[in-house]
């Protein structure tokens, strides 16, 4: 597995915007149009892949990331500090934030009381930058490695993120919970867990589909199988696409994953989720445009996708 955003999180101080919007993103998806957003992960593999930072000269990235159209921005954040440091930048290059990604371990209740703290300071840092959507994915036990949480650190993990989820509520924000491929090892039961048993009111989902097409060794059939279970529940939606389980340098509605199909499905439960392009690159992903060329042609089939 490749590694994840938050392996570079630390790298990611630096993010996006000012956006007014209803208390609930969750409650104003339904009845406005949200914009189409651009997570800051997919930036840093372009940028990593021409021998650059992301964010290592914050008004050079900014300035690549309104070349590509984008108005909205996810980026990672691990810190308060990092969260204000973002309004004067957000303001100069009029981007919107309407979520962010936080890092959280939840399933040790001594880190999950610090990880919680974190993340509730920095959901008071960004909501007044118009932040309502706070999307997190609770670390593994390890990085890399093919061990499963046990089914008490599963319940611990339950408890704190619909605790976190429920403290978010009270500030008028929305918790969303994100999953990459370690979710869906051994019936997908750290997935279902945390779904099952948490609060609806209190826990969203952020459906990233190729990681659970990934995480589900590559099955559309688990994917959809996702969005009929818990479809009511999306408040935001990660797409990258693939092609032979690799990569893809932009994004295509077409490929490994349909989303023509999966749009549609969607639809069809009358969500509106926030969608967020997070076409990355990895290993075996063709090489033949730029970050802000390829953006550019992500932002283009999105519109015809989402909108």
């Amino acid at each position: 597995m490749n590694p994840s955003r938050r392996q570079f999180i630390t790298s990611l101080t630096l993010g996006t915007a000012a956006l007014a919007t209803a208390p609930s993103l969750v409650q104003s998806a339904v009845a406005a149009p949200l914009p189409l957003s651009c997570n800051s992960y997919s930036w840093l593999t372009f940028y990593e892949r021409a021998g650059k930072q992301w964010m290592n000269d914050p008004d050079a990235s900014m300035r690549d990331f309104v070349a590509s159209g984008f108005t909205a921005y996810e980026p990672s954040l691990d810190s308060p500090a990092a969260a204000k440091t973002l309004a004067p930048l957000l303001k100069t290059y009029g981007l919107t934030m309407p979520s962010i990604y936080v890092n959280s371990s939840l399933h040790n209740r001594a880190e999950a009381d610090t990880s919680i703290a974190t993340a509730l300071a920095i959901a008071d840092a960004v909501k007044p930058l118009g932040t309502r959507l706070i999307v997190t994915n609770p670390n593994p036990i390890k990085w890399g490695s093919a061990e499963n949480k046990s089914d008490a650190q599963l319940d611990e993990q339950l408890r704190n993120l619909d605790r976190l989820g429920a403290a978010l509520r009270q500030r008028g924000l929305t918790l969303a919970y994100h999953t990459h491929a370690p979710e869906h090892r051994a019936a997908a039961r750290e997935f279902h867990h945390m779904m099952l048993g948490s609060n609806p009111d209190h826990v969203k989902l952020c459906l990233d589909a190729h990681w659970v097409y990934r995480g589900s060794e590559n099955s559309q059939v688990a994917l959809f199988d996702v969005v009929k279970l818990y479809g009511k529940r999306i408040a935001s939606m990660h797409v990258r696409q693939s092609n032979g389980g690799i990569w893809a340098e932009t994004f295509s509605p077409t490929g490994d994953i349909d989303y023509n199909q999966l749009m549609a499905t969607i639809r069809q439960l009358g969500v509106r989720p926030l969608v967020v392009l997070e076409q990355c690159l990895e290993k075996g992903s063709p090489n033949t445009l730029d970050g802000v060329a390829a953006h550019k042609a992500d932002l283009a089939v999105a519109r015809r996708v989402f909108v």
